[in-house]
């Protein structure tokens, strides 16, 4: 057989023939690239890549955490513990076993399920602190949606941590039943509570 008719070679696997692409999978199990958004404000502030953990490349750079996987940006709120400080790969794996839980309990995909909690998570009004004359007067105001994926990874961390710190329960198992409590809107769920309460005291302040 001559060259010009040997068989094409079959493209590797994972590889998309056409465009010669690899399909990147987050922690090599879960796709990233069908989620679907409920909330259209929030959805330019969830960013979804198969990366968890960027070795720091946008550390110091103002606004730039917005452009950082929201799964990376919960590991990092997981670490901000005394247990956790400084150990990425031990907060990494504990989010890996959380997604594999949660696969288990909803039979979904967890990235889907987790963009559900952040989303659910997020408190619309918050209060702030107004001055006439010596007096502080609470005021309700608007939370932007970037400070309420903020809020809402910042509840689900230490809603995690409450839930897991002296007690039986591990902090994957901890993590995961905050992550479907949240996407369920569960407010018996930490994160929900949470963020209930906030909303209850700006609704007071109006």
């Amino acid at each position: 057989m001559s060259e010009s008719e040997a068989p094409d070679p079959e493209p590797p696997a994972g590889t998309d023939e056409e465009e010669g692409t690899v399909d990147a999978l987050l922690f090599a199990k879960w796709d990233v690239s069908d989620i679907a958004f409920s909330d259209p404000s929030m959805e330019r502030y969830i960013t979804l890549t198969p990366i968890a953990h960027t070795m720091g490349r946008h550390s110091g750079k103002q606004f730039k955490k917005s452009e950082i996987s929201v799964v990376e940006r919960l590991v990092n709120r997981l670490m901000q513990t005394e247990e956790n400080t400084g150990k990425k790969q031990k907060t990494m794996k504990i989010v890996r076993d959380a997604f594999d839980i949660v696969h288990e309990r909803t039979e979904e995909n967890p990235v889907q399920v987790l963009v559900q909690a952040v989303e659910n998570a997020g408190p619309r009004e918050e209060t702030v602190r107004l001055k006439y004359g010596g007096i502080s007067v609470p005021k309700a105001v608007d939370v932007a949606p970037q400070r309420r994926v903020d809020q809402s990874l910042k509840f689900i961390a230490e809603g995690t941590h409450k839930a897991s710190f002296k007690t039986s329960t591990s902090a994957a198992e901890a993590l995961a039943s905050q992550i479907v409590g949240a996407a369920n809107y569960d407010v018996q769920t930490y994160a929900i509570n949470q963020k209930e309460e906030k909303e209850r005291v700006a609704a007071a302040a109006r």
